[in-house]
């Protein structure tokens, strides 16, 4: 599937779920259980890593191998030593020494692996990740965040239950990656608040500069006459319309609120603020660590996806992963310090995922290779092919710290030598979900009826959590 077709599919099962009505609570759906009680966590903050975060460069290095002109590529497994972290006999690559300081606060998964799809392509396995359904779908598949927000509500009224920062949609795949930053058909209230820029914050929740508040009220009613008279009345279902206004009421709310001052970066310490300001990234973890001490459900803080960029590696791969892991070492590294000392790591679960793999070598994984998409020779004459630049799916790295996850726990394995890949405990994107929605207490039979059928977290409801990562 090209990305043309993916957006076709995609873009018409937005507008089936606009125009279907409300989901309907299938009757299996809880059975007795309501969905937050026997949990470890009550807020998700998603890490993401856009783009194909090398496991052998970051979490699970292997040997390293220093570059040397007319090297062979099959010889380089690693391209940055391997460093000690707190966990005794667990090793990082070099660059990532202060999240390794905080490993004994959390779990080390080397074991995920990412969904066979066919030739790889980043939005469809971005969109199988965080909705844990491969595209296409006739049904507009909700992000991992909307269905938190549905089934648990804000735990502050005020602020967002869905806060997404990081990610602007005028850059590279945009329409594919607004295909999956949706709540689908759950309805506009359960999606995300985008932030794109983490240090203008203040302005998503805010009138713009000599705006007063008189002004804007006449200005928020004109865009509720004009989308009550436009097509979203014409084509939506009374459901979605709702939905809609709920949506913008709420953010109407948080305008007005004392709550809209955590998004103000200023306010925070300059000695705090430092160390996270690495750039975009880092202010968003500062953000998220505010947010969720305001109140906020699920955050996603993104290193942002844009092709050929940042975790996107199609060559110069070593050069570029020093700048990423500056990137994202001492704000990930903060966050889970400031939460814990603060009390709220107790009851946070912290995810830091990407969407698949890299390997030198092999596109896609040893039993299932696809089509080769990068130009990498075999003979490394350059220093520029010296890096991870191609796809890998079979064996993939994952962090996960507080909300009841083990701490300084290692589950599963790859191989030491080349194809890389997961040879003990395999984790799949249905358990990943189901973990978390376990640690949130989220049924996992949670399901609604759509389009005559039933439609839950994970396929045919048959995913099951992962309990040995939790304590």
């Amino acid at each position: 599937m090209d990305r043309r077709s993916f957006l076709k599919n995609t873009s018409a099962a937005t507008l089936a779920a606009l125009a279907a009505g409300a989901p309907i609570p299938a009757l299996l759906t809880g059975c007795n259980r309501k969905a937050g009680t026997n949990s470890t966590a009550d807020t998700v903050i998603l890490l993401w890593m856009a783009g194909g975060m090398a496991h052998t460069e970051t979490f699970d290095p292997k040997r390293y191998t220093p570059f040397e002109k007319d090297m062979e590529g099959n010889r380089v497994l690693s391209t940055f030593k391997a460093v000690p972290t707190v966990l005794d006999d667990i090793r990082f690559s070099e660059g990532l020494e202060s999240i390794g300081s905080v490993m004994d606060k959390g779990t080390l998964i080397r074991s995920y692996v990412a969904a066979d799809m066919g030739h790889i392509l980043h939005s469809r396995h971005q969109y199988h990740w965080h909705t844990c359904y491969e595209p296409p779908q006739t049904v507009a598949a909700p992000h991992l965040g909307s269905w938190i927000a549905k089934e648990l509500g804000p735990k502050n009224p005020v602020i967002p239950a869905f806060v997404n920062i990081g990610q602007r949609f005028t850059v590279g795949e945009a329409e594919e990656l607004k295909a999956f930053h949706t709540a689908g058909f759950l309805g506009n209230e359960f999606g995300p608040f985008l932030i794109p820029d983490p240090s203008q914050g203040l302005e998503s929740v805010r009138p713009p500069v000599g705006m007063d508040a008189k002004r804007f009220e006449r200005r928020n009613q004109l865009y509720n006459d004009l989308i009550a008279k436009g097509p979203a009345a014409e084509y939506t279902s009374d459901y979605q319309k709702e939905s809609l206004r709920r949506s913008m009421e709420q953010a109407y709310m948080l305008l007005n609120s004392p709550e809209s001052k955590a998004f103000d970066l200023s306010s925070e310490p300059k000695a705090s603020y430092d160390i996270y300001n690495t750039g975009r990234f880092g202010l968003g973890c500062l953000l998220a660590k505010r947010l969720t001490e305001q109140g906020a459900r699920f955050i996603s803080v993104t290193t942002e996806y844009e092709p050929f960029k940042g975790w996107d590696t199609h060559e110069n791969g070593h050069t570029r992963l020093k700048g990423m892991k500056e990137m994202i070492d001492r704000p990930v590294a903060q966050l889970i310090r400031d939460l814990d000392q603060s009390g709220h790591l107790d009851r946070t679960l912290i995810v830091l995922a990407s969407e698949f793999s890299r390997d030198m070598m092999v596109e896609g994984r040893p039993d299932a290779k696809v089509q080769e998409q990068v130009n990498q020779p075999d003979i490394l004459t350059d220093m520029k092919f010296y890096g991870m630049h191609r796809h890998f799916t079979d064996g993939c790295s994952m962090l996960m710290f507080g909300g009841g996850i083990k701490r300084g726990f290692v589950y599963g394995k790859t191989a030491d030598e080349r194809p890389c890949k997961t040879i003990e405990n395999p984790v799949k994107i249905e358990q990943v979900h189901q973990t978390i929605y376990h640690a949130l207490g989220i049924p996992p039979d949670t399901q609604y009826e759509v389009e005559k059928r039933p439609f839950y977290t994970t396929p045919d409801g048959k995913g099951e959590p992962v309990l040995d990562l939790l304590s």
